[in-house]
């Protein structure tokens, strides 16, 4: 129920661009970031990975959230803290081992954040509020995907090329991230409503808290088919989980060493903007296509279009062609590809997750949704710098069989409505 007369157009797309920006800051801009410092590839795509960590646990910390505070209180509390690990950032943007830390650091504070902002969004709503700002909320969040993965790598592209200094860009960079989450953390404190069941809770409870999630755990490892749905959890996307940390080196290396040689700003355009634009707008599609046909319709095509656009990536890395717009055709292809491919994901989820406890089983859905992709990544560069770009795409393209099998085999168990 909603305890303030307040509109929530003051802060639904304001929280959910807070929630989306830190989620690309860390997972795409520091592997951008260090890359351009001089990382090496199986270094990079192991330490950029780890950092995203918390996503996958953060089911284990949620209970603790509820009963410790108030989600309003955790919302502004993570924000300030991931305005000050970027602000330290920044300051020692060049020492590798800090800022690793400080990206740590903010990763812990957005996974908390998801938490608590997504269950203060049911609080401080009414349900036909919720319903009505659903749309809202997801689409501020793809502008904090644009912004984070294109705009602020074109900036900090800019910076370099007007500094000549690479660490002086990420300062900039980094400072300027940190600005704005500040500012969303003092606008959240002074805007957001205090609905009366966000009081604080008493640590009391713990153990009651504690016995629930055991209970929530048990009943969804003995749920029919759960290793068959972890498996495809874990798999289905295993081309994408490969390729993703080593996009942005591809992008930059010199091709004497098999990459592109393109500089941030085509980067951040290219893939950042452009490629962002077609993964939502094949994410669109691929919803009113299940919403039409059926999941276990859509299914099979889904993955093939999930999986196989990726070749673009090997036929990129054999012709290396100088045109940036061909470039851009690829990425396009391939993100529009993956947005409608990830929607069957998405669904299977789900379905998988319904029954009595279906928002504890789906949280736990996503953490296996969120180890899919840190899993392949922990060793993708070290594999990259063993088969170099050619042969890591042809191996990329062999994993998609991985994703075909699990599909087929998850399918056989939906039902043909």
């Amino acid at each position: 129920m909603q305890t303030s007369d307040r509109t929530p157009w003051a802060w639904v797309p304001s929280l959910y661009f807070a929630e989306g920006l830190p989620y690309f800051i860390v997972n795409t801009i520091s592997v951008v970031m260090f890359k351009d410092m001089g990382m090496d590839n199986g270094i990079l795509a192991l330490v950029t990975s780890l950092i995203g960590l918390p996503w996958v646990l953060k089911p284990l910390w949620s209970p603790f959230v509820d009963i410790l505070k108030s989600k309003r209180w955790w919302i502004v509390a993570t924000q300030a803290a991931i305005g000050i690990a970027l602000a330290l950032i920044a300051l020692q943007a060049g020492a590798f081992a800090f800022a690793l830390t400080m990206f740590a650091v903010a990763a812990l504070s957005s996974a908390t954040h998801d938490i608590s902002a997504d269950g203060y969004y049911m609080l401080a709503l009414s349900k036909s509020n919720q319903s009505a700002f659903v749309g809202i909320r997801n689409t501020f969040y793809r502008v904090a995907m644009v912004f984070g993965q294109g705009v602020l790598i074109v900036f900090a592209g800019l910076i370099q090329k007007r500094s000549g200094s690479v660490n002086t860009a990420w300062s900039v960079t980094m400072l300027l991230a940190a600005a704005i989450m500040s500012v969303l953390a003092l606008y959240h404190y002074r805007i957001l409503p205090k609905p009366s069941e966000d009081s604080n809770r008493s640590a009391g409870s713990a153990s009651a808290v504690l016995k629930e999630f055991a209970g929530v755990f048990k009943s969804f490892f003995t749920k029919k088919g759960v290793w068959l749905a972890v498996a495809f959890m874990l798999l289905y996307r295993l081309p994408e989980a490969l390729s993703v940390k080593m996009l942005y080196p591809f992008f930059s290396d010199v091709a004497e060493s098999g990459g592109l040689g393109l500089d941030k700003e085509a980067y951040g355009l290219v893939y950042g903007t452009f490629g962002v634009i077609a993964l939502l707008a094949g994410g669109i599609l691929g919803g009113l296509h299940i919403a039409r046909k059926g999941l276990r319709y859509c299914m099979l095509p889904m993955a093939l279009a999930l999986a196989l656009p990726c070749s673009v990536y090997l036929l990129l890395s054999i012709f290396r062609p100088l045109m940036l717009w061909l470039v851009g055709l690829c990425v396009v292809f391939d993100q529009f590809g993956y947005g409608y491919g990830f929607t069957a994901y998405t669904v299977y989820m789900m379905r998988f997750s319904d029954g009595p406890l279906k928002t504890s089983h789906y949280a736990l859905c996503t953490g296996f949704m969120a180890l899919s992709m840190l899993l392949p990544g922990l060793f993708a560069g070290y594999l990259q710098q063993w088969l170099g770009y050619r042969m890591f795409f042809i191996f990329v393209m062999i994993c998609c069989l991985a994703t075909i099998f699990v599909t087929l085999s998850a399918r056989r168990r939906l039902p043909s409505a």
